[in-house]
């Protein structure tokens, strides 16, 4: 099993930012599972079908656009698409780092 490390911001404030206040949990699971494919794996982007990350979450797809929309309201991810019917690619943001 691989080790990957995680900013402490992400475990002590965002943890109860999203899922204390906004009551969203899915939003930072969704986060967490994006930090993964791309930091985690060396990169700051990720492109994966919404589809492929509701399966791997274990959320509904609807909950994982839900919660991708509120993360880019709270500019945490940004989305990007070649097209209307291209995979995006997820730049997860980390606003706290200046």
């Amino acid at each position: 099993m691989t080790t990957i490390a995680i900013d402490a911001y992400i475990m002590d404030t965002l943890l109860r930012d999203l899922v204390g206040h906004d009551r969203r949990p899915s939003a930072f699971l969704v986060y967490l599972y994006l930090w993964r494919e791309s930091h985690g794996r060396g990169g700051p982007n990720a492109q994966i079908p919404l589809l492929d990350i509701a399966q791997d979450i274990g959320l509904s797809k609807r909950s994982v656009q839900e919660a991708l929309s509120w993360l880019a309201k709270r500019k945490l991810v940004a989305v990007a698409r070649a097209s209307i019917t291209a995979v995006p690619v997820y730049s997860v943001l980390r606003p706290w780092r200046r």
